[in-house]
């Protein structure tokens, strides 16, 4: 903890409630964040206050604090201008800064008579011709990959004509999506026609590209060219195609940016969409450690259109801020003309908003080698179990037994929203005999963080705190383990699942009562695939024992054999048909066996003439 924090908080509350900009300055006397505020003191004072509700970030930059001044302003808004013009003159470290590394790009034409169409973002003195330049690396790349499958031209390494019937065509001839020039029956003038035909697509763009080529495929059939005829009307049709896949929305969209975001663990995602003419042109992704929710966003605007000097009339964003009229009025002077910022509830713009923030979502989701269908089901599971955080890492139990016999726990791990089968247990219930499903529970979780203890708090296996803790049953269950937590000073959210008659997860129970997630189709289907995971995990571990048990029972039979023998023979030889197809010698050799004890197992499985022999 700061050793000044004390201190600066006695000048915080100092401050006077009124609108400005307030400077941290760091131990060295650099600036280290600047932010405004409605109420400096207010603002201020939050910092220096309790720490436990700060984001880590904060937390951070709380810590290196040595001083902080600050500028009074006439309106909040005055406080906004003048907080953009000094992050962008002081750049503070804590402050989210964005570097505009949007170079320029470029499509690529090789050089010589059978040229490949690429994207680059530099041109060099190559012999090739360049387009551009483009400001949308994202349109040109996608341009480019669309126009090679649309006119079936090569995208890989090889050289032309010198690799002429060097090997055999790639995967992309089979799925038609390359003429295969390699195989040397390609005529270098069809060649050139689809090269053309790709360029006028890149430079005119669909529409007109489906109007040049329609003209072509008129002209080839006047002239009697039937077969090159064909070829422009399937260049035509998956060009139509292409365009239909294009249409990221329903109708009508607007020329705006879209701006959505997605936190967890620390780090937050912020994704861009910018639609101009009805389509996605660009869209851009950016990943940093997140601070406070609604700052951040603010932050995050007023970053990204600094570095952009192209501000659209309309901005889309998937949650509000408090300052948002502000930062339109901010925006609305730097574009020089209206620009709206708007939070849609519904409709198409809302579906935008959704969708941007599952990108979002994923590009996030990646870094942690998950996907974002599975980070929103984690999503929909934290909001309906009301958690403070995203139940990355979750443990699940189940109990089985046969008549209060051979009674055994399961436990299943979920990581990242999928099974982590390294980190399943078994426990073998040793507490009592007889079935009491409670009293089985409580010890499996009493052992369990017996281990997390004894760990010192590894992070790995036992020594780590999950997220989550679900139980196979209901609210008996999570009262018996409930105490437990109590006992052991555990704090981790707990909760049961709950089947109907049919076997099937319905709810889920905690000190609240039942929560019913029939209705959400993704969290019902994810909470009943854990659950019958757990199941047969626990399950498999039973009927294993049961089948141990059996075996020892059938050994135990034999004279001179008892439970202690059984048993190692069993772990010695693995199976009852290994016991059985050994020799005496081997069966004297086993641990705990003596020659008489040998010679009764051997007789049992053997004739009494062979045994003899």
């Amino acid at each position: 903890m700061n050793p000044k924090m004390s201190e600066l908080r006695k000048k915080a509350m100092a401050l006077p409630l009124l609108p400005g900009v307030y400077i941290m300055h760091g131990k060295d006397g650099s600036i280290i964040y600047i932010g405004k505020a409605k109420a400096l003191k207010n603002r201020v004072s939050q910092y220096f206050g309790s720490q436990n509700n700060h984001p880590e970030k904060v937390r951070r930059m709380v810590d290196n604090v040595d001083d902080f001044e600050y500028i009074i302003t006439d309106s909040e808004f005055e406080a906004l201008i003048l907080e953009c013009s000094l992050i962008k003159q002081h750049t503070p470290k804590y402050n989210i800064l964005l570097k505009d590394d949007k170079g320029y790009s470029y499509i690529r034409v090789g050089g010589g008579d059978w040229g490949k169409l690429s994207y680059v973002l530099q041109k060099a003195d190559d012999g090739a011709t360049y387009i551009g330049p483009y400001k949308s690396s994202f349109y040109v790349k996608s341009a480019v990959e669309e126009a090679n499958k649309i006119f079936m031209l090569p995208t890989c390494s090889r050289r032309f004509p010198q690799d002429f019937r060097k090997g055999r065509p790639c995967l992309n001839y089979h799925i038609r999506q390359c003429m295969a020039p390699c195989t040397g029956r390609v005529k270098l003038s069809d060649y050139r026609e689809s090269l053309s035909q790709a360029l006028d697509f890149l430079k005119g763009g669909s529409s007109n590209s489906v109007k040049k080529l329609t003209e072509q495929m008129e002209a080839a059939a006047e002239n009697l060219e039937f077969e090159r005829a064909a070829r422009i009307r399937d260049k035509i049709a998956a060009v139509k195609r292409m365009g239909d896949k294009q249409k990221v929305v329903l109708s009508k969209v607007l020329d705006e940016d879209v701006i959505a975001s997605f936190e967890n663990d620390g780090k937050t995602c912020f994704q861009v969409f910018r639609f101009e003419g009805g389509r996605l042109f660009d869209r851009e992704s950016f990943i940093f450690d997140s601070g406070d929710a609604e700052s951040d966003t603010e932050e995050f605007i007023i970053g990204y259109y600094t570095m952009r000097p192209d501000i659209p009339k309309n901005i889309a964003l998937h949650s509000g801020f408090e300052g948002i009229e502000d930062v339109g009025r901010w925006l609305s002077e730097k574009r020089g003309s209206k620009v709206t910022l708007s939070v849609p509830q519904r409709g198409e713009q809302a579906q935008l908003a959704a969708m941007c923030r599952s990108n979002a979502a994923e590009a996030l989701a990646q870094q942690k080698g998950a996907t974002a269908r599975e980070f929103n089901v984690l999503e929909e599971l934290r909001q309906t179990l009301g958690l403070e955080k995203l139940p990355e890492y979750i443990e699940c139990y189940d109990i089985s037994n046969l008549a209060g016999t051979e009674n055994v726990a399961g436990m299943v791990v979920y990581k990242n929203g999928k099974p982590l089968k390294s980190a399943y247990k078994k426990f073998k219930i040793k507490g009592f005999d007889g079935q009491d499903d409670y009293a089985s529970m409580a010890e499996t979780l009493t052992r369990r963080f017996e281990e997390y203890y004894a760990a010192e708090k590894s992070d790995e296996g036992f020594g780590r705190l999950p997220d989550l803790i679900l139980l196979d049953g209901g609210k008996g269950q999570v009262a018996a383990v409930r105490g437990v937590f109590e006992k052991m000073d555990i704090d981790v959210p707990l909760f049961g699942l709950v089947k109907d008659d049919k076997h099937r997860t319905r709810a889920v129970t905690g000190e609240g009562g039942e929560i019913a997630i029939s209705s959400k189709r993704g969290l019902f289907s994810f909470l009943s695939k854990m659950q019958d995971e757990v199941h047969r995990f626990a399950i498999g571990y039973h009927h294993a024992r049961r089948k141990n048990a059996a075996f020892r029972s059938s050994l135990t039979s034999i004279e001179g054999v008892g439970e202690v023998r059984a048993k190692a023979l069993l772990k010695y030889f693995r199976t009852i048909d290994n016991i059985s197809k050994a020799d005496l010698k081997e069966l004297e050799s086993a641990p705990k066996m003596t020659r008489d004890s040998a010679f009764s197992v051997y007789r049992y499985f053997h004739s009494e003439d062979e045994a003899q022999n």
